[in-house]
């Protein structure tokens, strides 16, 4: 802030310079004026031509008003040919938003020939089924044939999520849309930004809280364990030899460490083995997954370990009670979770014809 001081004086050659030095800075300020009032005009118009900055429910609604139902008939069919679809499209969402947030990025193939890998290559991901892309790939061509040009990847994603969810007994709530496609790719950026099997709650807060999820997010997103499976390289290690002590992990059921030991050994197993996340009722989308933590029937290291913690077990404990509780948590967690990173329109976003490839 300047502060102007001038002090009057009898003499007319000092009066007649601090008039003019007035003058002078007077007509500077108004300069400075003129030229902030059209900075700020220029601003608004460029504004103006953005696209939506904020996601909505309705932002398609004149674009392309059917769109949930396009994607829906697509959903509803892949969930009765391959149920595997369910869980293969919900964890790529995760993936998807957790790795340059939720733009599509993970749909994308790597380019033939090149030695920089998109994010569905990297190792942590070599696990995504192809069901998976697949069921977005199916969607988005009938919703091109409908509306060309108009909807991203991102969302049908985001809306695919949904309705699997749905279909699989868990709760229907509205998708707010308006994502754009990311443009960039890289399977070096996905490592340390996905959840690892053998997280500590301490890893895993970490890593929610960069991405701007509490610890209430943290644990009602890992409901999504509800239902699904995870190949034995994932847990095995609990099963023999957990975090080099080589007694087993003593935060498992026995019974459930001899039925996974069947099935998973120690060495020679088969890499397509798996097994549920939700050992009672694996198909189903319910909060059954809260209840085998009490019951010390979690799959993962990282999932029992949500119930030890006494950080978090207050909030397992109190979703493995009430089911609609947890059904309203985790619609708000996945709008949350679905507001990470999103892209706009420019050099960071796009709209892809072909969901694998924006080269």
């Amino acid at each position: 802030m300047f502060v102007l001081s001038y002090s009057s004086s009898s003499s007319s050659s000092s009066s007649s310079s601090s008039s003019s030095v007035f003058t002078s800075l007077s007509l500077f300020l108004l300069l400075i004026l003129h030229i902030y009032t059209a900075f700020c005009l220029a601003k608004s118009t460029n504004n103006s031509t953005r696209p939506h900055l904020q996601l909505s429910v309705d932002y398609y609604a004149k674009s392309c008003p059917q769109l949930e139902k396009f994607v829906s008939s697509v959903t509803s069919q892949r969930f009765k040919e391959a149920p595997v679809s369910g869980p293969a499209t919900i964890r790529l969402f995760f993936h998807d938003c957790f790795v340059e947030g939720c733009d599509g990025s993970i749909l994308i193939a790597s380019k033939p020939g090149s030695k920089m890998l998109a994010e569905k290559d990297a190792p942590v991901n070599k696990d995504l089924r192809v069901e998976g892309f697949e069921s977005i790939r199916k969607a988005k061509a009938l919703v091109d044939s409908k509306c060309p040009g108009v909807v991203s990847c991102a969302d049908i994603l985001a809306i695919a999520a949904r309705d699997f969810i749905h279909l699989a007994g868990g709760p229907y709530y509205q998708v707010k849309k308006g994502r754009w496609d990311g443009t960039i790719s890289m399977a070096a950026r996905v490592g340390s930004n996905i959840p690892q099997a053998n997280f500590t709650v301490d890893q895993l807060l970490k890593l929610f809280n960069s991405k701007g999820l509490a610890l209430e997010d943290l644990v009602v997103l890992s409901g999504a364990h509800t239902f699904g499976f995870a190949h034995c390289r994932h847990f095995v290690s609990r099963l023999y030899d957990y975090r080099s002590t080589k007694p087993p992990d003593q935060a498992i059921d026995p019974r459930l460490l001899k039925a996974l030991r069947m099935s998973c050994p120690q060495f020679g197993g088969s890499p397509d083995t798996v097994a549920p996340f939700d050992v009672t009722t694996p198909f189903s989308f319910d909060h059954a997954y809260y209840g085998n933590l009490e019951a010390k029937l979690g799959l993962l290291a990282s999932d029992q370990a949500l119930f030890m913690d006494p950080r978090t077990r207050p909030l397992v404990q109190n979703l493995a009670k009430d089911k609609q509780k947890f059904f309203q948590a985790f619609a708000s967690a996945m709008d949350k979770m679905g507001s990470i990173g999103v892209k706009r329109g420019g050099k960071y976003g796009e709209k892809r014809k072909d969901c694998g490839n924006h080269f």
